[in-house]
């Protein structure tokens, strides 16, 4: 067990390097001069300031230089500071990212209350009304890009009903209930999209589980259908669902990244937007770092859930 948790995890440090690398060459790459956005273009800067600017931040040495000064930094823990504000990057991930996993985790409930029952539910009832419903609507889901259906709710429970606020966010440590109140329809935005996914991968799996033979002995037996759905299928067809968690963890974060915006929610994924429009380097390349590891670590998490489930997968 030891043994694969380090293989998984050696396996795991040069997907990350990649993505560093790649973030780092991408946002170079990008149009526009970050000293332009940080002084801006009313020509009230002489060119020699501006140069000047470029020596401070280091933008003058060559790419390699600059990646490597970089990536040294980062393995002592210094992610740098912000081109614009001065911040050291890691206090206001710190603060960030909080709001990030709250959002992530809150989506996923939302996700795994709606589509566990709707996936055995459609399973129960294959070719009949209650299926053709649920697949409508995960297709719908699957459709429907989280963004826009975060707008439509903003417009139905905020603007119309008035019973939620339409952005904003309230610590968990100044007050659960308006926390709450400020993270529902965010995370329903986020959770629902999820949950189309999810539906459809419980559906197959109860479907393929319920044709299996100790399944057809335990109904012989004489055993109460809710239990042969619930004790003995049931948890047999979730095993699919911690691999599905583990794929679309990096789907929340990648949607986590608009919802926050929508919503005005002060995380990692907005923080990140705002220093791709200001061409803000460390910030960005922070918020990749946090983003791409916490995937990560939820893959390395999710494969040893599932070696623990299926022991074969350990020695495989």
């Amino acid at each position: 067990m030891i043994f694969y948790f380090l293989r998984q995890l050696f396996l795991a440090i040069p997907a990350l390097f990649g993505v560093l690398i790649i973030t780092f060459l991408l946002m170079r790459a990008v149009p526009g001069d970050v000293v332009t956005q940080l002084v801006g273009i009313d020509g009230n800067v002489s060119a020699e300031r501006m140069e000047e600017m470029r020596r401070m931040f280091g933008l003058d040495l060559p790419l390699y230089e600059q990646f490597g000064q970089w990536i040294g930094a980062a393995l002592q823990g210094d992610l740098g500071s912000s081109l614009r504000t001065g911040r050291p990057i890691l206090l206001d991930l710190a603060m960030r990212f909080p709001v990030t996993l709250e959002l992530t985790i809150l989506s996923l409930m939302v996700a795994l209350i709606i589509a566990i029952p709707l996936g055995v539910i459609a399973a129960l009832y294959r070719g009949k009304l209650a299926d053709s419903i649920i697949s409508i609507f995960a297709l719908l889901g699957l459709s429907i890009p989280g963004f826009f259906l975060g707008i439509l709710l903003i417009l139905l429970f905020s603007l119309k009903l008035n019973v939620l606020p339409p952005a904003g966010y309230i610590p968990l440590q100044e007050s659960l209930a308006q926390n709450l109140r400020h993270m529902i329809l965010p995370a329903v935005s986020l959770g629902l999209v999820l949950a189309a996914a999810i539906t459809r991968i419980v559906r197959s799996s109860m479907l393929e589980i319920l044709g299996r033979d100790y399944i057809r002995t335990a109904r012989a037996k004489g055993l109460a259908e809710r239990s042969v759905t619930y004790r003995h299928a049931l948890r047999n067809a979730l095993i699919p669902v911690i691999t599905v968690i583990g794929l679309q963890f990096g789907s929340l974060l990648g949607g986590a990244i608009i919802i926050e915006q929508v919503f005005s929610l002060p995380g990692v994924g907005r923080f990140a937007l705002e220093g791709i429009n200001l061409r803000d380097y460390p910030v960005v390349q922070g918020a990749v770092i946090v983003i791409a590891a916490s995937f990560i670590l939820v893959n390395l998490l999710v494969d040893l859930v599932y070696s623990l489930i299926d022991p074969r997968i350990r020695y495989g």
